[in-house]
């Protein structure tokens, strides 16, 4: 049975990651979380007793060194990932999406780690205005939330090209699901809405995205830490390329609300306008997604009305 260290593991796709992998019990798992403002324990609690966990900074080179040590494989979603807090303070993003991944990367190598996934974003390519990204792309990062993700991918792959450190990067587009923080856009939408307040849309709307059941998300990335090339990157490409307003449209509609809830802000500094992933890759290798973006939306804003008690006390922290 592999033993499995998912960092960032508290966090929203890292703790669906943990469920999936606990739950199939193929795996002795492991979780090393830092638990800020996203990383939560609540996150795991289907799992709860089913995994170890060690809490600390995937930037503390003694601390990461020990918990890698007799690991097969390693799984990075450690990182600082909202863009709007990016831009008000880049240095938590710098430390954590470059050093961290650094810090990692070297234990890993130390350790002999015989797998290791770098999880990224779609967002170091910058914006697309027509057709998608292939895995060859040139990076070109716009914030400095992406622009430390594609430094924590350069460090990685470098990892790879100087010392053969077995490691593959995944890329991918917005997420969406259960046990997400609700700073980012649905849950945001969806709790403010719950609540009866407005709803914040960026500029004039037309911002687009490819969105990904957080599920279908964790398959591609398990099917990368089994199956994938050594020094590849590997895009997980969404089911829905919606614009905002016509993710805010189906939000409304989902709770039964109207426009009048909707208050236009101004738009984000440097706001990226289309992102587009091609997933030829991973779908050589067998990938697939399975849920459809209705389906997995209805049952998202299902689950955030049935667990109320869950994002509550999160709210006060969240980038209103």
């Amino acid at each position: 049975m592999n033993r499995v260290l998912v960092t960032g593991g508290a966090g929203f796709i890292g703790s669906q990651y943990v469920r999936d992998l606990v739950a199939e019990g193929s795996a002795e798992v492991t979780v090393l979380d830092k638990l800020t403002y996203a990383g939560n324990l609540a996150n795991l609690a289907p799992v709860e007793g089913r995994y170890r966990f060690v809490r600390g900074d995937v930037c503390d080179a003694e601390l990461v060194r020990e918990a890698v040590r007799g690991h097969d494989v390693v799984v990075n979603f450690a990182a600082e990932s909202h863009v709007d807090r990016s831009i008000a303070s880049a240095g938590e993003f710098v430390r954590t999406n470059v050093q961290g991944v650094q810090v990692l990367m070297q234990a890993c190598l130390d350790a002999g780690v015989g797998r290791v996934v770098q999880v990224s974003t779609d967002e170091v390519y910058g914006s697309i205005e027509h057709g998608s990204w292939d895995e060859d792309t040139p990076l070109a990062p716009n914030s400095p939330y992406s622009a430390a993700k594609a430094g924590g991918d350069l460090v990685a792959l470098a990892y790879f090209r100087t010392h053969g450190l077995p490691v593959s990067i995944t890329r991918c587009g917005n997420n969406y699901g259960p046990y997400q923080f609700p700073e980012k856009v649905i849950p945001l939408f969806v709790t403010n809405l719950m609540d009866g307040t407005t709803v914040p849309l960026y500029g004039d709307g037309g911002n687009v995205r490819d969105w990904i059941h957080v599920t279908d998300h964790c398959r591609g990335i398990r099917l990368v830490a089994e199956r994938g090339e050594p020094g590849a990157v590997y895009h997980v490409a969404g089911t829905a390329e919606l614009t905002n307003l016509q993710l805010t449209e189906r939000l409304l509609a989902a709770c039964g609300a109207g426009w009048d809830r909707v208050e236009r802000v101004t738009d984000r500094k440097g706001h990226d306008r289309r992102y587009s992933l091609s997933d030829a890759r991973l779908r050589a290798l067998g990938y697939a997604p399975r849920v459809a973006f209705e389906d997995g939306l209805a049952d998202t804003v299902r689950w955030y009305e049935e667990n109320r008690a869950w994002w509550e006390p999160l709210r006060a922290g969240s980038v209103r």
